[in-house]
């Protein structure tokens, strides 16, 4: 799979126009990011369907928090519908930062994704649920036929549990990174899950979810990626700072910045060693070389924010990029 993430901070008119020349460029899904400051990330991927016919489409990722996950799943088998049949459902802990304005406290992320996709999955075959855990339903369940198929659901994740989670429960795991490093570190979390995981449940997509910006001229595209990694640099685990030798205390500064709408001061603060662990950035020729060091791990490659000061000449980059890689992969 090659993948684009998308971020509904534009118009969803405009967000449907990009989803479909990712298509037209080669891209195989088309991932709409979720933060509740942008817009509604299914509405956006509902405009998209309509103006695409193969892309697979999906959250990058939800997250079970600020949405009941029975809501959740009903909004995922709505997208199904819609789509006819193209949906995925990209699920993780969310963003720490921005759910702290929410006052969420991302309490036991794990078992809450875990629990959350594996009702979404009793809901999709037309099961009613009882549930008591980090959530609660009682008898709950889709009053409606949605014909919802094999939905694929892809575990966003970066710490070493939520990985090894993927690897055994879900189809697939998107690792937030970009650095070779942290994908050598991330395979072997995978091989450890996928140890554990039944024969039952079929092939399993290791997929770098890695921001990248892409331009003609290099500092435009480093510019262009500042924003992005403030945000993965105030959510990264200590353990990832530490393997790119970071400074946590700028980490957890740009992160109170973020929490109190500081944009311009959380992105000033981003270093350039933050740009080079966190964001593939660069020319094409450039980009091309990292993305070929990433998929030495990774199995799959989804291209998420900012992509590029310019989107529409990103995705084409962007795309003939990945589509030479996969290739030669």
């Amino acid at each position: 799979m090659i993948g684009i993430e998308l971020t509904p901070e534009h118009p969803v008119s405009r967000i449907a126009d990009l989803g479909a020349k990712a298509e037209a460029e080669g891209f195989d899904a088309v991932f709409a990011s979720c933060h509740y400051n942008n817009r509604d990330p299914f509405v956006a991927l509902d405009r998209v369907a309509r103006r695409t016919d193969s892309v697979r489409l999906g959250p990058g990722v939800a997250n079970p928090y600020e949405t009941h996950p029975v809501t959740l799943a009903s909004r995922v088998a709505t997208l199904e519908e819609a789509s006819g049949g193209r949906a995925l459902f990209g699920i993780g802990a969310g963003d720490r930062s921005t759910l702290t304005n929410l006052g969420y406290e991302r309490d036991r992320p794990l078992r809450r994704v875990l629990e959350t996709f594996k009702v979404a999955q009793d809901l999709f075959a037309g099961d009613r649920v009882d549930h008591d855990g980090t959530f609660l339903a009682k008898d709950a369940g889709l009053n409606y036929d949605a014909e919802v198929g094999a939905v694929p659901v892809y575990v966003g994740a970066q710490g070493p549990h939520m990985i090894r989670m993927a690897a055994k429960h879900a189809d697939g795991v998107l690792l937030n990174g970009a650095h070779p490093a942290d994908f050598e570190w991330a395979a072997e979390q995978v091989e450890k899950g996928l140890a554990d995981r039944p024969d039952s449940r079929g092939d399993f997509d290791f997929a770098a979810y890695a921001s990248v910006s892409v331009a003609e001229d290099e500092e435009e595209a480093r510019a262009a990626a500042r924003p992005p990694v403030a945000f993965i640099a105030a959510g990264a685990a200590p353990p990832v700072l530490e393997r790119h030798g970071l400074d946590r205390e700028r980490a957890a500064a740009i992160g109170e910045h973020i929490s109190a709408g500081e944009f311009d001061e959380a992105f000033g603060a981003v270093s350039e060693q933050m740009l080079e662990a966190f964001c593939i950035a660069g020319t094409p020729e450039t980009v091309e070389e990292k993305v070929a060091g990433v998929l030495e791990y990774a199995d799959s490659f989804v291209a998420s924010a900012p992509l590029g000061p310019d989107l529409e000449t990103a995705i084409e980059l962007a795309g003939a990029v990945l589509r030479r890689s996969e290739a030669g992969a």
